[in-house]
């Protein structure tokens, strides 16, 4: 974890070292006379990055809202689930859709959260052109907001979704509320947020309080009455062709949902939910690609039998506290599921768990309600001298990528978070490991050179256990590659860094396009002082992919040094040694910049284009040059 401005795999940041071996290398250096270093260089990064999306900055075009003219508005801000719908027609890749994860009340997005959609085609230059749009609707422009309040009412906190196969796209409403006062204006204390853009306070939360008469093709459901309250925390489908909420998937369940994935024949769909404590969940469709009909499911890893646990579907079951029936019965409890998603050549289902500092007391009170903790658990809470995580003094602070196989019903970790640190302990940034997985959230899928990789994205949740080094105060998270060929029991050390985003951000989204060229990414609340447009959300898509092999990404074999003892990674931006040694990088003025302890390997994206030296532990000095 750097202070890092922005990065997309080349970095923009202060250069600093990684490891404390400083003692060995001088301060600065100076190249003896007559002496010609071998030279190294480091060519561009074949992938480049393009701003398609600023919140906070760019015009959405808005329906008629609460008696309020059509019109147009500032789009909202904290971007974060990254909806992809393909079109196939010419050089069109689809629509996107952008979830806002800010609640706020505006009389022309609407109140609580929101979404933005727009269109996308390959441009002749090989960028992504947005492309202006006539909806039935009459709006015409480039960004629309999708209207959520003439449709099914408004949603809360837009967060994570799901993208199915097919294109069908369903946004999340984490925002988990149990009475109608917390979705109320004026408090801040139940928790509704006020939200300043451009220095102006806009207002809080959701103002109609009034019952919900729902308007559902769901048999059960249409006509019913909710409290105002009862009508948030679903997974809602919207039509993003035509940027409009199409319903709440009220048979799906009520909960703190997060993110989804839809198996490829489109009959089942695994859902994670941000509590804690969580259950594992899955909905079951009577027929392929109809959510109308079908039941819902519950994980009991210690479940003879199936593991599998239904639900009935009823509706005071599914509108209560979904998540709370699972526990009471007996669920596997997790800390905070987020993010899911299947490598769907393999059939796996993946999912984030992001941790919390705390987890012994969730999971202590989840046990009293009548979940189970998976043995997998117990094993950490030994690691700290505990005998299970059920213990007040078990924490998790840095969450993981979870893996579930569908063939045997058996659950297990993909990836644990780490390396960390004991909570006195907070490395300076000098002495942080190069590699440092923490609090998993964001997940997608995504195939480089015909092979499958997870897409790991990060989100701070603390700062404690060494998940920043000392003296950093205003964070970024990190995204990360992981081949699904070593995602069991994988080590941090296998992946690869893709992308950070600017000072104070979360790192979310992720969507590949239809033509596997560009992966959407989005940057959501950075730092207010970093420059723009990295002081918005954001969405930003990564261009190159079609380009890189397997082999790009990996460490290079024995005969790659032939002809020197350093090879440089255009694709990683690493630079890897023949062998282990110990040493040092300095700039061109002779100023000592970074120093490792006995690696091969090093990552340099964040230091900036030009000339530098590298020595090495025995005296040998290299011109290395960063194009």
């Amino acid at each position: 974890m750097r202070n890092i401005l922005f990065t997309f795999i080349l970095v923009s940041s202060c250069c600093l070292g990684l490891s404390a071996q400083d003692d060995i290398f001088k301060e600065t250096i100076k190249i003896p006379a007559g002496y010609v270093p071998k030279e190294v260089v480091l060519p561009p990064s074949p992938l480049k990055m393009q701003v398609l999306f600023v919140g906070g900055h760019d015009i959405v075009q808005t329906t008629k809202t609460y008696n309020n003219p059509a019109g147009r508005a500032i789009a909202k801000e904290w971007h974060d689930f990254i909806g992809l719908t393909p079109d196939n027609t010419g050089d069109s890749q689809g629509w996107v859709t952008v979830n806002h994860e800010m609640i706020y009340h505006d009389d022309k997005l609407g109140d609580g959260g929101g979404m933005t959609m727009f269109k996308i085609k390959r441009a002749a230059d090989g960028n992504l052109e947005i492309v202006d749009q006539k909806l039935q609707d009459g709006r015409e422009g480039k960004f629309f907001n999708v209207d959520f309040v003439n449709t099914v009412g408004e949603t809360g906190m837009n967060c994570g979704g799901i993208i199915a196969p097919n294109g069908r796209i369903w946004t999340a409403e984490e925002w988990f509320r149990s009475n109608t006062a917390s979705i109320h204006t004026g408090n801040v204390s139940t928790g509704a947020l006020p939200v300043r853009v451009g220095g102006i306070t806009t207002g809080y939360g959701v103002r109609d309080t009034a019952e919900w008469t729902v308007k559902s093709d769901l048999e059960d459901w249409n006509g019913l009455k909710l409290k105002k309250f009862e009508n948030f925390n679903w997974m809602v489908e919207i039509d993003p062709k035509q940027a409009k909420a199409i319903r709440k998937q009220y048979n799906w369940g009520r909960a703190g949902w997060e993110g989804g994935a839809i198996t490829n024949d489109l009959k089942t769909v695994y859902l994670g939910n941000d509590e804690a404590p969580s259950a594992f969940f899955k909905f079951v469709t009577e027929k392929a690609d109809d959510y109308s009909k079908g039941k819902m499911y519950f994980y009991k890893h210690d479940a003879v039998g199936s593991k599998w646990l239904e639900i009935p579907s009823t509706v005071e079951t599914l509108k209560n506290n979904l998540n709370g029936y699972a526990i009471a019965n007996g669920a596997t409890v997790f800390l905070r599921n987020e993010w899911v998603a299947i490598d769907q050549n393999s059939g796996y289902v993946y999912w984030t768990e992001t941790g919390r500092d705390d987890g012994g007391k969730s999971l202590v009170s989840a046990v009293t309600k009548g979940g189970v903790i998976h043995p997998y658990m117990d094993s950490l809470a030994v690691l700290q001298g505990l005998t299970k995580a059920a213990d007040d003094k078990f924490e998790d602070p840095y969450g993981r990528v979870w893996y579930y196989d569908p063939a045997t019903s058996q659950i297990g970790v993909a990836i644990n978070g780490g390396p960390w640190f004991a909570k006195a302990e907070s490395p300076e940034e000098r002495s942080y490991p190069e590699k440092h997985l923490s609090n998993p959230d964001g997940l997608n899928v995504m195939t480089i050179d015909g092979k499958s990789f997870l897409v790991i994205q990060e989100d701070l949740n603390g700062t404690s256990y060494g998940r920043v080094p000392a003296g950093v105060t205003n964070p970024t998270c990190e995204m990360w590659l992981l081949d699904v060929r070593k995602a069991k029991n994988a080590k941090v050390s296998d992946l690869i860094r893709l992308s950070a985003v600017p000072a104070g951000a979360e790192v979310t989204g992720c969507a590949m396009t239809p033509d596997g060229k560009s992966l959407l990414v989005n940057s959501q609340h950075p730092s207010v002082n970093n420059a723009f447009p990295f002081n918005h959300s954001l969405t930003y898509a990564i261009h190159g992919f079609d380009l890189i092999k397997v082999s790009n990404l990996q460490e290079p074999d024995k005969d790659s040094f032939k002809s020197n003892k350093v090879y440089p990674n255009p694709t990683t931006r690493e630079i890897y040694l023949e062998k282990e040694t110990e040493f040092a990088i300095y700039n061109l003025e002779g100023k000592r910049l970074k120093t490792f302890t006995t690696t091969n390997n090093a990552y340099v994206g964040d230091l900036t284009s030009g000339i530098y030296f590298l020595q090495t532990k025995d005296g040998e000095i290299y011109k290395f040059v960063i194009q």
